[in-house]
């Protein structure tokens, strides 16, 4: 069960109230997590202090930007387990989130969960970054787009970036040192009708660990040719 001290105390670090109703879902959530862990590879992760810090803190670290609060509309970009954008959602009922991963089992667990909490305004679709961004009823859908998944910038911005309405924003949640992969997705950011507004380091509460918001604005339309299929934006960043 949820080390409940723990993880009251650091969301309020962040100035968030998560006691009640909310709390209660953070505490189902982990139990559905290590339960289906063990029939399919969702985290590593499996402590529970670790848990609260490196998965659940960890994903409410973006409410320090203010970017989401209130009434928004999300999409988690290879989402995994849910992070960050089930968290966000149970912290803000407001947020209308679609949760996207490439792996149909991961999204089964999610949908699972986000059943058994009850959630409103949430879903989670099987698809790749590439081709559901090309579709009308994502691309440039979004006021925020954010992902905690593992590729360098330049790559995830091309991934991201489509799925934002101009005057949205691309969250990518990092690790401290990303001045390099800054510089070098500066290109991919421009092409894309990105503009980097910030990188912002954020301490997650209740651990020693730094990580790094890197905020972008979408400032126009992402050109029609992007993101581009087969692979290219890993293997040939903008």
């Amino acid at each position: 069960m949820i080390d409940d001290s723990l993880l009251v105390k650091g969301a309020a670090e962040l100035g968030l109230d998560i006691s009640g109703g909310k709390l209660e879902d953070f505490e189902k959530y982990k139990e559905l997590l290590l339960e289906w862990n063990q029939k399919i590879n969702i985290t590593a992760i499996t402590d529970d202090d670790e848990i609260d810090i490196k998965h659940f803190l960890d994903s409410l670290t973006p409410f320090v930007t203010n970017l989401v609060k209130g009434k928004k509309r999300l999409i988690d970009i290879g989402t995994g387990g849910g992070f960050p954008g089930l968290p966000l959602k149970i912290v803000n009922p407001e947020l209308d989130v679609t949760l996207m991963d490439s792996l149909n089992k991961r999204i089964v667990f999610l949908k699972e969960v986000i059943s058994q909490l009850g959630l409103d305004e949430i879903e989670a679709i099987h698809g790749r970054a590439e081709e559901l961004s090309r579709t009308p009823q994502h691309r440039e859908q979004y006021d925020i787009a954010i992902s905690r998944a593992v590729a360098s910038l330049d790559t995830l911005s091309e991934y991201c970036i489509p799925f934002v309405k101009e005057g949205g924003y691309f969250i990518s949640m990092k690790g401290p040192d990303v001045d390099e992969e800054i510089k070098l997705s500066q290109n991919a950011i421009k092409i894309l009708g990105g503009r980097l507004v910030e990188k912002r380091l954020v301490q997650i509460p209740e651990s020693d660990i730094t990580h790094s918001l890197i905020i972008i604005e979408k400032i126009r339309s992402t050109p029609t040719k992007y993101p581009r299929g087969g692979g290219k934006p890993r293997k040939n960043p903008l």
